[in-house]
């Protein structure tokens, strides 16, 4: 088999496919803790002074990334 750029295409040969890395939108408590570093007792008195916004859905309580994205920054900013 030819290609139309005239290299030889293997049967069994798969096209490349990029695939993209997805951030979640979203992650549970123990995620949360451990993509920033912040001890779980602090995380939750972050949540409890309304700092880190949460979101329950049924028994799972999930942290918006773009929440802990926004902590860090007023962090940064020394606004924490």
């Amino acid at each position: 088999m030819l290609r139309e750029s005239g290299q030889l295409a293997l049967p069994f040969a798969k096209p490349a496919v990029t695939e993209t890395a997805l951030e979640p939108i979203s992650v549970r408590i123990a995620d949360a803790i451990r993509l920033t570093g912040i001890r779980r007792s602090k995380l939750y008195e972050l949540i409890a002074s309304g700092d880190l916004e949460t979101v329950k859905i049924g028994r799972c309580t999930l942290v918006p990334v773009a929440s802990l994205h926004a902590l860090i920054e007023r962090a940064r900013q020394g606004l924490l």
